[in-house]
Order: structure tokens, then C-alpha cells, then sequence
């Protein structure tokens, strides 16, 4: 897997959605770090807005991995996996990649006291629930057939499996 080729994808991708975008909004509208909160209520905030995007990184850098890896594709619709990825994350969360991402532009919104951060956030939200099932889940269905079915019936899309799902032997 080029290092060209997974590049492309993650800066077109989540760099511009939790780095351009953000960083446009809050030279438009301004920040206000600890959102004007007492010192050690903000310390608290800014706390959990770095474990929210900790938790986000560590989320996309296992599923770019993956991705590559395993699926021998990208992260990106033009250029994707040519098998299916159903290990690391997978096994726990159909879409880890947008959760990281999520969590990431959650952690900006509350590290940097931005409202309209929190608005992308929910915008970027709303986009994948539209864009997730009518047209990535169609396409994933198609290319890897029983499968995806099979992963897709025992993995949910939003909210992580407690205990992370064992696929059948021979399945990637």
C-alpha cells in the first residue's frame, strides 16, 4: 500500500474535516478556551476535550492501519478496501473511522469553546447517518456480499458492542 496513496485519503478526508474545516470556523467566529468557566472547571473541560480527541486519534490511526493493511485500500470512497475489514475496532463498531473523527471534532468543540465547531460536529454527524446507510452500506454489500451481511447483522453501525464480535473463520 503506497504511503502516497493512504496520505491522499487522510488529509482529503479527516485532515480537512478536523483540521481545515475547525480551523476556518474559529478564525471566523473566535474561540473561548474553558468557555469562560472558573480555572479549575475549566481545567476539567479542557481535560476531557484532549481525551475526546485522544480517544478520536487513536481511532483513526487503528483504522487507517486497518484499512491498508487488511482491506488494501484507503479510507476513501474513490479508492477503497478490496476486502473486507472486520478486525481491531471492526469487531466492536461498523464505522470506528467516523467515531474517531466524531470524537476528535467533539474534543476541538470543547477544547477550544467553540459553538461552531459543535455545529459541524452535528453537521458532519448528520452527513454520515444520511451517507452511511444509502450509499456506503449499499456499496459494501455489493463488493463483499454474504459477508458484509453477516458482519452487518452482528456489529452495530453507532454504538459499540460490549464484548467485541468473533467473526466466522476465513472471514477477513
Amino acid at each position: 500500500m503506497g504511503a502516497w496513496r493512504q496520505l491522499r485519503a487522510i488529509a482529503l478526508l479527516p485532515g480537512l474535516g478536523t483540521v481545515v474545516v475547525p480551523a476556518v470556523l474559529v478564525w471566523r467566529s473566535g474561540a473561548d478556551v474553558g468557555w469562560g468557566l472558573p480555572a479549575a472547571l475549566a481545567g476539567v473541560v479542557l481535560l476531557l476535550g484532549v481525551g475526546l480527541i485522544a480517544i478520536g486519534l487513536v481511532l483513526v490511526v487503528q483504522t487507517v492501519a486497518l484499512l491498508g493493511r487488511v482491506g488494501r485500500g484507503t479510507l476513501a470512497p474513490w479508492d477503497p478496501t478490496v476486502r473486507l475489514v472486520v478486525r481491531g475496532p471492526y469487531r466492536r463498531v461498523r464505522n470506528p473511522m467516523i467515531s474517531g473523527v466524531l470524537a476528535i471534532l467533539l474534543g476541538e468543540a470543547v477544547v477550544l469553546g467553540s459553538p461552531a465547531v459543535l455545529v459541524w460536529a452535528g453537521a458532519f454527524l448528520l452527513a454520515n447517518a444520511l451517507w452511511l446507510p444509502l450509499v456506503e452500506e449499499r456499496g459494501l454489500l455489493r463488493r463483499f456480499g454474504d459477508d458484509y451481511a453477516h458482519y452487518r447483522a452482528h456489529v452495530p453501525r453507532w454504538v459499540p458492542r460490549a464484548s467485541a464480535w468473533e467473526p466466522p473463520r476465513g472471514m477477513a
